[in-house]
């Protein structure tokens, strides 16, 4: 009997270790990696980030969601496959990207200091020709949209090679697993952790 409780006396706060290790990394936070380049130079691949699973997102969040079902021009996304983006419209917002690249809002110019000039423009405005256009994204002066109920509008930082809401649109909430915070040591962390568009 006394052997059985100097066993149960290790055994027990391993499991109990064990349990709030998977309910922490199964309903409030883990760690990711970054694969590929569509948001760099903020996040480079290969970089190591936590995804916090219950915080707010809100415009300019770098999120991971689910691609599978939303991504649907992509041979090779499985339902394991992950992307991470920057959330530039909220549901409901109503979105317009002028030609010369400045970026509106609700009607209000925002801030996209987190990336070139050039990438703001021509790299935003300037479609992939191997993918289609989403429907619903209208990009250029005078065309604007509406970031449909329970969606994100999100693009990559790297607009020039990034796959993202401009081709296969709207992101659902259901799909988004949580919003990314870089590490303090990574160089653009403020860039990706609390950049103010105001």
């Amino acid at each position: 009997m006394t052997t059985f409780k100097n066993i149960m006396s290790w055994v027990w706060p391993i499991m109990i270790g064990l349990i709030l290790a998977f309910i922490v990394k199964t309903f409030l936070f883990s760690f990711a990696n970054v694969v590929g380049d569509s948001m760099a130079p903020n996040l480079q691949a290969g970089e190591h980030v936590a995804l916090l699973k219950t915080a707010k997102i809100k415009r300019n969040s770098i999120i991971i969601f689910n691609a599978y079902g939303v991504d649907t021009q992509e041979p090779n996304v499985t339902p394991k496959t992950k992307y991470i983006k920057r959330v530039i419209g909220l549901p409901g917002d109503k979105i317009e990207y002028r030609n010369n690249g400045t970026l509106y809002v609700n009607n209000k110019l925002v801030s996209q200091a987190y990336i070139s000039k050039k990438q703001q423009s021509i790299g935003t405005l300037t479609l992939s020709t191997a993918l289609s256009p989403a429907q619903g994204v209208t990009l250029g002066t005078n065309k604007s949209f509406t970031v449909p109920k329970g969606k994100y509008f999100v693009l990559g930082d790297n607009r020039k090679i990034s796959n993202d809401s401009r081709y296969y649109g709207f992101v659902p909430k259901t799909k988004i697993l949580g919003v990314v915070k870089a590490f303090i040591w990574s160089k653009h962390h403020k860039l990706i952790n609390s950049f103010n568009s105001n």
